[in-house]
């Protein structure tokens, strides 16, 4: 018997299918399933015009057989079978896909679902087996032949015993090493896992005897002495594969319930979704798409071990369990499955081997997501702001990310709390409300809303009645900031310099006049502050508080407190004004002091009202013993 060699590139490529182009062993399962599947294919194309072939659909199947004390794998199915010649083709020279020959000869258009295109998943088995035998009996041959080989020493291709059309795959499994436990592939728990996971949905029953197990009943003369029943085996065939896959279906068959108990059992949530979407798109590319919106977070969601991303499937068969590029990390809390028959894959059919089509389908899901959102903020509020506090610091740093690259994108799906009632509005609900002579969108920023609500930088806004967005998020003003506008309303911080807000011209003289004759009093406070704060100055906002911190330029209070709780030595600092109320008793004081020609005293006043300032803030202070010895002094 002739050994027959590799060609010398068919060498190399069967050396690297071994150690390098699979990043899983366990995939082989699903490669020869599939192979399986499309020699099946085959032969039921043919039996709708040659009545000869003898077979309905039925009667097709994919059986699996495991024998641990063998160590050996078979898979066997019924489909077309090959020839001598065909062997040596298909199996003798890698990468020269049969099951593409047969589609291009038959002119099949993409309706049929053959899998294979490239000719290399089958050499997968030499990655758990040290002997592969293939033993194939064409249909309309009377003979069958086996091909057998061990690996990139050659094959060798003889006549062989078979009775029935189809092929049957007998590995020998490689021996366990302390790194390897190749005879798992041989555990019947293992097999129907791993076809769950991958070939869940191949069209055609995959079949496996099982072995069960059952007491044999007692005579009523042991029952009554007691006895323990003893077990016996029993082997029963069960179809390991769903075949039709849910997303296949016809939305009119299916009900609310089958979405949901697919969600649970494919996903492991306990929860059921908050939303679910079943596309059908026929365009080019064509894709089925399941999209679910969980209910709650997942407990790692806002950590770095969450990894977003969609189940890809490729008629069928899983290609990856978590395909990132089909949700941008804004909808990254979206999780189901794309299946598409017309995505370009490399020879291992693990990944794309181009990426246009991906990009195709990852924009029509995004724009399925974003008007399945829309739809639910507009009809199911309730549920909208269930789904917001789960999932929204997520979005507000979609907007923010990039540069603000999607704000226009998400800027009609965010939410925040309003000082109306404390219940949460959209931007175009807070702009649409405004009075006429409102200018500016308001917000305030803060630890808590408790917090917030206590500001005194809040008192003037609220006072003309104009409404402010609470913001506790620490992305919240970095997302405002990039925002800029909303419908042509800037946004602008209770605590910056310039409110927009006009006071009448009488009190505007006052405080000019006050400013004027307290010119020397706030400069020294203000040497005091060296450091700290730019400068000190009398506040038109305050109303009822003694003092308040604002912030000048680009950095905010807020700002600085996120930035410098970042890892690193971020030493970021705004620009502080300390503001006093000059209708507070407080200012009454200091200017007495002042005048009296304490400036020492004075300094210490500024010191201490610039510390109680930072407590109102919620910014830490450097020294506590010192502002507490500070206030004792000074009472």
């Amino acid at each position: 018997m002739e050994t027959k060699q590799f060609k010398a590139e068919s060498k190399r490529l069967l050396d690297m299918m071994i150690h390098s182009i699979y990043t899983h062993k366990e995939i082989f399962l699903r490669e020869l399933i599939s192979n399986a599947s499309d020699a099946i294919d085959k032969l039921y194309f043919k039996s709708l015009t040659d009545d000869k072939v003898g077979m309905n659909k039925e009667d097709f199947a994919i059986r699996i057989y495991a024998d641990k004390d063998s160590r050996t794998l078979k898979i066997v199915d019924n489909g077309i079978g090959m020839t001598s010649e065909e062997l040596e083709n298909n199996l003798g020279t890698i990468a020269n896909s049969g099951s593409l020959k047969f589609k291009n000869e038959n002119k099949l258009d993409d309706d049929n679902q053959i899998i294979g295109q490239f000719g290399v998943g089958f050499y997968s088995a030499f990655m758990v087996a040290k002997k592969v035998t293939v033993i194939s009996k064409a249909y309309g041959s009377d003979t069958a032949y086996q091909w057998e080989s061990e690996g990139v020493d050659g094959y060798t291709i003889t006549e062989a015993a078979k009775d029935t059309v189809g092929t049957e795959i007998i590995l020998e499994m490689l021996d366990d090493t302390d790194d390897e436990k190749y005879g798992e592939f041989l555990d019947t728990y293992r097999i129907k896992g791993l076809i769950s996971k991958y070939s869940d949905y191949i069209r055609f029953p995959i079949k496996m005897d099982i072995t069960h197990s059952r007491p044999i009943e007692l005579s009523e003369e042991d029952k009554a002495a007691g006895k323990t029943p003893e077990y016996e085996e029993y082997i029963e065939t069960e179809t390991l594969n769903s075949m039709v896959p849910l997303w296949k279906k016809n939305r009119s068959e299916l009900k609310e319930e089958d979405y949901k108990h697919f969600y649970t059992e494919k996903f492991y949530d306990y929860n059921s979704p908050l939303k679910y979407s079943h596309v059908v798109n026929e365009g080019m590319p064509s894709y089925n798409a399941l999209l679910y919106i969980p209910s709650k977070a997942p407990f790692d969601y806002y950590s770095k071990e969450y990894q977003k991303g969609l189940q890809l499937y490729s008629n069928g068969v899983l290609i990856m369990d978590k395909c990132e590029d089909l949700l941008p990390d804004y909808f990254g809390f979206v999780k189901g499955l794309v299946d598409s028959e017309d995505l370009s894959l490399n020879i291992s059919r693990e990944m794309l081997q181009h990426d246009r089509q991906l990009k195709v389908i990852a924009k029509s899901i995004e724009k399925t997501i974003s008007n399945e959102l829309k739809k639910m903020l507009k009809n199911e509020r309730e549920k909208y702001e269930e789904f917001w506090k789960e999932f929204g610091i997520q979005m507000k740093f979609g907007v923010y990310n990039g540069y603000g690259i999607n704000k226009e994108k998400l800027q009609d799906l965010i939410l925040f709390t309003s000082s109306n009632e404390n219940k949460l509005v959209t931007l175009d609900e807070y702009v649409t409300g405004m009075p006429e002579d409102q200018k500016y969108i308001y917000y305030a920023t803060g630890e808590t809303i408790a917090r917030i609500e206590q500001l005194p930088q809040t008192e003037l806004v609220k006072d003309k009645g104009f409404e402010i967005l609470y913001m506790t998020d620490s992305v919240d003003e970095f997302a405002v900031r990039m925002l800029a506008s909303y419908k042509e309303k800037e946004f602008r911080n209770v605590s910056s310099d310039d409110l927009g807000i006009e006071k009448d011209e009488k009190q505007e003289e006052e405080i000019k006049a006050k400013e004027a004759e307290s010119a020397d009093m706030l400069k020294v406070m203000a040497e005091a502050l060296d450091g700290k704060a730019a400068k000190v100055v009398l506040s038109k906002r305050l109303k009822s508080h003694p003092v308040c911190l604002t912030s000048e330029g680009e950095i905010s209070l807020e700002m600085e407190k996120v930035l410098n709780a970042m890892p690193g030595d971020q030493n970021v600092k705004a620009q502080r004004v300390l503001e006093i109320n000059p209708e507070h008793e407080i200012f009454g004081k200091l200017k007495s002091i002042s005048e009296a020609g304490d400036n020492d005293k004075l300094k210490k006043y500024a010191n201490m009202l610039y510390t109680q300032a930072m407590l109102i803030e919620g910014m830490t202070i450097d020294n506590p013993v010192e502002f507490s010895n500070l206030i004792c002094e000074l009472m």
